[in-house]
This record gives C-alpha cells, structure tokens and sequence, in this order.
C-alpha cells in the first residue's frame, strides 16, 4: 500500500523545508537551510537563485526544478523550446542508452557546444489549454518534464524507454491534472527521466514505496543529456541522435 503523508498540496515554503531536512542537517526550523551550507530565507521573502542552485546540487536536482517547486516564474530564457525537437528526444534516448559511458559523453559535449549559440527561432514556450493543471504534485512532476521539451506523447515514450514505466501520453496528461493518483512505480518513472533520486521526489511528495533500481548509469547520463538538449532545435537533436546512431554501429 502506499502511503500518502500529505493529502493537500502544501504551501512553497513547506516543501522547501521538506527538501532541505531529507539532507538531516538538523534544522532550527523550516525555514533554516543546511547549517554551514546555505544561508537561511529571509521570513515571507521567496528563496534566491543562488540558494535554489545549491540546493539543487545538494539533492541532485536541476535549480529551475527547483523554481517550480518554490512557486517560482521560470525565465523567459529557460522556455526556449522547440516542440519538434522535443518529438525527435524519444530517438535520440533509446541509441543513447545503447551506448557505452565514453560515447555517451561524447554526445553530451556535442549538445553542450551546439546549446552555447542560443537559437534564434525558437520563442519562449506558452503553455497549450491542456497544460493548465491545477496545483498538485503530479502537475509539478509533469512540469518538470515539460522543462525537458517533453511533451505528453514523448514523455511516455522516454519514460519507458528509460524505467519500464509503461503509460499512454493520455495517463501523463491525467497525473498533470490530478486525475491519476501518484504511486511508486510512477514516482520512480518520474525520477528516472528527470535524473533525481527517487528518495528526493519521495520526501517532497510523499509517496513511498519506491525502490530507486533504476538508477544506473545509463539513465544518469540519458537524464543529463536530456537536459543538455532541452534548447536544441529538431535539426541539433537529429544532428546528436545521428552521432548517437554512428558510435553504436
């Protein structure tokens, strides 16, 4: 059975708290940070980049995760998506995760240096009708994929290729608007695909039960390279996934 700590979704500043004491650094109180780390939010002030940054380092999750998590509006700069693209990443993850970590890394650089020049045709992402979800840990967990150019349909596809999670485009539409209930199997989907450790989305959202045997390197590094790629236009994933294509052979 799985056991659900809080039935109502809490306020920004409560799950902060909730991410900083799964570290157990002895927090004076919830709005403390790691002694010795961070330095504490100001009372009733929103949490800095800077601190969502080193806080991301500390729980293995990326900062503007983070900014969703906090309440946070997400830069302009952050939605620079290309919808296309984000139809080509279930490709470029099922010849990524054939590869051997060298090779992986090797289309990590690439994407790294195609993502220096930001692209010139891509404007900041608006949210379609059906991206309105209500306040809820499934919304912030499907939002986290959208950070990745992952829309419904590509993110089923990933997540299965990267967890053996299987589910239709429509059940990840469902859990973004509340209508399916998170459970472990699919918080360990989620985790896989955004790179956190299942533990971390366990104490923010929780929901138990879930194992975390997912976590091999591979789906590390497809993770990162997922988020390396997020700005990348159709044809810079096509130009990745074909090198991906060529050191598998």
């Amino acid at each position: 059975m799985v056991l659900m700590d809080l039935p109502t979704y809490p306020d920004p500043g409560v799950l902060l708290a909730r991410l900083v004491r799964s570290q157990g650094n002895g927090l004076k109180s919830d709005t403390d940070l790691p002694l010795g780390e961070l330095s504490p939010i100001p009372a009733g002030q929103p949490p800095t980049e800077e601190f969502l940054r080193r806080l991301g380092e500390r729980l293995g999750m990326q900062s503007h995760d983070l900014f969703l998590v906090a309440g946070l509006t997400i830069p302009d700069d952050a939605l620079l998506f290309d919808e296309e693209a984000g139809r080509e990443l279930p490709k470029l993850v099922q010849r990524a995760l054939r590869l051997p970590a060298s090779d992986r890394r090797r289309l990590r650089d690439l994407s790294q240096s195609l993502a220096e020049v930001p692209p010139q045709t891509v404007a900041p992402k608006r949210q379609h009708p059906y991206e309105q979800y209500p306040p809820g840990f499934g919304s912030l967990l499907v939002r986290m994929l959208a950070l990745r150019n992952l829309g419904w349909s590509s993110a089923a596809k990933v997540m299965y290729l990267m967890s053996g999670v299987y589910l239709s485009a429509a059940t990840i539409g469902a859990v973004g608007r509340g209508v399916k209930e998170l459970d472990a199997e699919l918080l360990d989907g989620f985790a896989v695909v955004l790179g956190s450790p299942v533990a971390v989305l366990a104490s923010l959202t929780g929901v138990h039960g879930a194992v975390g045997r997912r976590r091999s390197p591979e789906n590390i590094d497809t993770a990162a390279l997922l988020w390396d790629v997020r700005h990348l236009t159709a044809g810079q994933v096509r130009e990745v996934s074909h090198l991906a294509d060529g050191l598998s052979r």
